[in-house]
């Protein structure tokens, strides 16, 4: 069974840095597009970071590039998302997900091209 357990989040002043993780089970994670997203009341669901088993490249959206940073340890089967100089308008509802089957390059900051998704962590940015 694909799995992912998100993990990290909390309540963090603006300017502050988290590191959130992603346990993943049932599936070889360095094999696997990985994608980090974030959803916030009202809004749609974003891509803000994400791994391509395509190139091996990874990719930011615009409003993250430069605080964000996305990583794996292969050995713990986990990916993390790294960030930095938190602002009021990262919060949200942080989400990993994979598709072991598929192959995506840039496509992986896309939500719909996903099947599997963690339970989500909450960030909330605020003084």
């Amino acid at each position: 069974q694909v799995q992912l357990v998100e993990s990290g989040g909390g309540l963090v002043q603006p300017g502050g840095s988290l590191r959130l993780s992603c346990a993943a089970s049932g599936f070889t994670l360095d094999r696997s597009p990985i994608g980090w997203f974030r959803q916030a009341p009202g809004k749609e669901r974003e891509g803000v970071s994400c791994i391509s088993n395509l190139d091996g490249r990874t990719y930011y959206a615009d409003s993250v590039k430069g605080r964000f940073t996305v990583s794996r340890d292969n050995a713990k089967n986990t990916v993390y998302l790294q960030i930095s100089r938190l602002k009021p308008e990262d919060t949200a509802v942080y989400y990993c997900a994979t598709d072991p089957v598929r192959i995506l390059g840039s496509k992986c900051l896309t939500p719909l091209a996903y099947d599997h998704w963690g339970q989500g962590t909450q960030v909330t940015v605020s003084s």
